[in-house]
């Protein structure tokens, strides 16, 4: 079955916390390694993480050395510090590893030891494989029943809503907003053409950095459209391009509220009202009690709206400032009262 990044960050943890190893399966770049990195920062742990696919046998039991008349083992440092300090242990590209190098994770996955060195009491294990239902897609190896056995296994298909949570402080506005308006391009699901770019999760990451660094997010030109293609493709680069072009034509949620863009807000279709929700949203403007004004405005933008779209803001507000739902429920507007709207929503009747 299944799941949402929300889901998996709520979940996956009740799993390592009592000891045992976590095995993420997914598409390329949809964050499977951010979302470790992202646990082991809620638990307060460094991240020891290794490429499977990178390393021989030796890279994981280490060198023998002599003890008197026997040999014993030493560990890689790696390991060893696993072993003596707590910390997330992060195996990547698993299935993509030579035989031998699973077949020592076998012992360590299952019994949290190898060659005799046992981890760290408070060591967690997570790793990632783009195997599973996506495997006909990528040179991995399947992983047996025994395998998988030792891990609790975790389909992840992340939400466009997963990635605009973790990408509101860490992208540019630009770029969020694209998304949001046109989360087809965020990234390609479907089977995919030999050696085509497509867009992921990471490319948009990678595509935001780079755009920054240089200044060319805010405005279309050659250059935008050219590293856009470069990380993306060439259909969302095209899109991307025409929406920096017509960026200024946007309405922000200032404007909105600030009651600036009514004659941009009257050309709304139903997919620009559930985007202008979802900006309002992620810019957490719901969290700090509003002004009358802001107040006011919002509500004449709610009367407004359809029911649908009318019942997804104010099921958003809900979750912030309950001063704003309470002032907002008590406002006249141009249309009568919110308090009236929403009784036509609920029942259907003037």
């Amino acid at each position: 079955m299944a799941v949402d990044f929300k889901t998996f960050i709520e979940l996956a943890p009740t799993v390592s916390d009592a000891r045992f190893p976590v095995l993420m399966r997914g598409r390329h770049g949809i964050g499977k390694s951010q979302v470790v990195y992202q646990i082991a920062e809620v638990v307060k742990l460094p991240v020891v993480e290794r490429r499977a696919s990178q390393m021989t046998e030796g890279d994981l039991v280490g060198l023998p050395v002599v003890k008197g008349n026997t040999t014993g083992w030493n560990p890689p440092d790696w390991f060893k510090y696993a072993c003596d300090n707590a910390c997330v242990l992060f195996f990547d590209e698993v299935d993509r590893a030579t035989t031998e190098v699973r077949q020592g994770l076998f012992e360590l996955t299952d019994s949290r030891k190898l060659n005799g060195h046992k981890l760290h009491k408070d060591t967690l294990i997570y790793a990632a494989i783009n195997g599973g239902e996506h495997g006909s897609n990528y040179q991995v190896s399947d992983m047996d029943p025994a395998e998988l056995d030792r891990y609790s296994c975790w389909d992840l298909e992340p939400t466009v809503e997963d990635w605009l949570t973790w990408a509101k402080d860490r992208v540019n506005s630009v770029i969020w907003d694209f998304i949001n308006q046109n989360p087809k391009h965020l990234e390609h699901n479907s089977d995919a053409e030999p050696n085509k770019v497509y867009p992921s999760r990471r490319s948009w990451d990678r595509l935001n950095q780079v755009l920054c660094k240089a200044n060319l997010v805010e405005e279309a030109s050659p250059a935008l459209f050219t590293l856009t293609g470069a990380f993306v493709g060439f259909e969302a680069a095209v899109a991307f391009n025409d929406f920096v072009q017509n960026y200024d034509r946007q309405v922000t949620t200032d404007d909105l509220l600030d009651g600036k863009a009514w004659d941009k807000i009257e050309k709304f279709q139903i997919n620009d009202h559930n985007a202008m929700i979802e900006k309002l949203e992620a810019t957490e403007v719901f969290e700090k009690e509003l002004t009358e004004d802001r107040i006011k405005n919002l509500s004449e933008y709610f009367v407004n709206l359809p029911s649908e779209c009318a019942m997804s803001l104010w099921m958003k507000m809900g979750k912030g400032n309950n001063k704003n739902v309470i002032a907002m429920h008590k406002c006249e507007t141009s249309k009568g009262s919110v308090k009236n709207y929403m009784v036509v929503i609920l029942t259907g009747k003037e």
